[in-house]
């Protein structure tokens, strides 16, 4: 019989569409389910955005387009990308692509070959050694660490690199732990790249969704403009999650070959998708401040309840919308614990393992839900926590 490619077993799924998939069998059969699970928006895009949509198919905005995307839109990205985080591009230096997956596939085709080592975080998304392993190179997670906050080590990361090291990939804020990477940070991980002639991969997805201060993209810093891909999109800030819009930023030259394997793919992203996700960074309505001041409120009420659950701790994330929480002290593993809370409370969460092995005791809760649901939640988890409570207790009195 004729063999898949083996490059297929070198990827992975993803946990969160394993529990969502559950989650939907459960309320099939007539349950009632909090999906925390996903990190897709609850919100819906703006008025004004999708009354370009309607107008762009209406005037018949539906053909091939340039396979880098349309200039209106790469002219409105760079301009954004200015207003918002000081990072000056020039419209070639952007390609859009139908999702910030697409994204990021292309970037790493375009910049990794077989034999490569590439640096990713741990804990973090899984596609990215997902992926690298399926272009035949190595995966080499650094640490995202709770004792260091959830900055990286750079010591670590330095140790890691060798001479086969060619693209360190993260992404800030963070996703799971919500950490916004510290300027020192940044200006180590800058000072490293071209010390070992690295790419960058920066994954600014949640770069809108900060809850204190003003966003650095590490494009800004100095020689970093020639060394650094930007990976962004519409998905998160904008709540256009199946729209399928994403971009990236780079040199010249990584554009011109994201291109090419555009041409072999895909050929284009949308031309009526594009012409609406200009309104959308117009933001003519503020609705992404909106959206960020109520995932704060979401924030400072869920982190404080999950602190109030036996065993639970949970540092407040800085950006993002994830609750990351350290279960640890339950004695349960985390695995086990998230079956309990959606089979038994009905609340569905990921465990921390399907972000790497720095998750094994961790929850990630989404915050995509209503004030009133995440209170229900709440409630739910803690009548739950019975199941482990007690052992908490006796381990307390040893």
């Amino acid at each position: 019989m004729a063999q898949i490619a083996s490059r297929i077993a070198e990827l992975n799924g993803e946990g969160a569409l394993s529990v969502f998939a559950r989650a939907k069998e459960l309320e099939k059969q007539g349950r009632s389910i909090i999906h925390l699970e996903l990190g897709e928006p609850d919100f819906h895009p703006a008025a004004p955005v999708v009354d370009a949509l309607r107008s762009a198919v209406a005037a018949g905005r539906d053909r091939y387009v340039s396979p880098r995307g349309i200039p209106a839109l790469r002219e409105a990205v760079a301009g954004y990308l200015q207003r918002t985080r000081a990072v000056h591009a020039a419209p070639e230096q952007v390609l859009i692509a139908p999702g910030c997956k697409m994204a990021l596939s292309l970037a790493m085709m375009a910049l990794i070959e077989p034999g490569d080592e590439v640096l990713y975080p741990d804990p973090g998304f899984p596609i990215y050694p997902s992926f690298v392993r399926g272009l035949g190179a190595k995966a080499i997670p650094f640490f995202l660490e709770e004792k260091n906050q959830f900055q990286p080590d750079l010591r670590e990361i330095a140790a890691k690199i060798s001479p086969r090291t060619k693209v360190l990939i993260f992404n800030s804020p963070n996703n799971p732990t919500g950490t916004v990477f510290s300027d020192a940070t940044l200006k180590q991980i800058a000072e490293l790249a071209p010390r070992h002639d690295l790419w960058i991969i920066a994954d600014e997805i949640y770069a809108r969704i900060l809850f204190a201060g003003t966003y650095k993209s590490i494009w800004s810093l100095p020689g970093m403009a020639e060394r650094t891909v930007i990976i962004d999109g519409f998905s998160k800030s904008f709540a256009m999650t199946g729209w399928r819009l994403g971009y990236a930023v780079a040199p010249q030259r990584v554009i011109d070959a994201m291109d090419l394997l555009v041409l072999n793919t895909f050929t284009c992203a949308a031309e009526f998708t594009q012409v609406a996700a200009i309104e959308a960074l117009r933001d003519s309505t503020d609705a992404v401040d909106a959206m960020v001041a109520e995932y704060r409120k979401r924030r400072e009420l869920f982190v404080a309840g999950l602190n109030r659950i036996p065993g639970f701790c949970c540092h407040s994330p800085e950006g993002a919308f994830y609750a990351w929480v350290n279960i640890e002290d339950t004695g349960v593993p985390a695995q086990e614990l998230a079956s309990i809370l959606l089979e038994e409370a009905g609340v569905a969460a990921i465990a921390g393992a399907a972000f790497g092995t720095a998750g094994k005791n961790y929850l990630r809760f989404s915050l995509v839900s209503a004030r009133k649901l995440l209170e229900e939640a709440l409630e739910r988890i803690e009548r739950v926590s019975a199941r482990w409570r007690s052992g908490i207790v006796a381990a307390r009195t040893l």
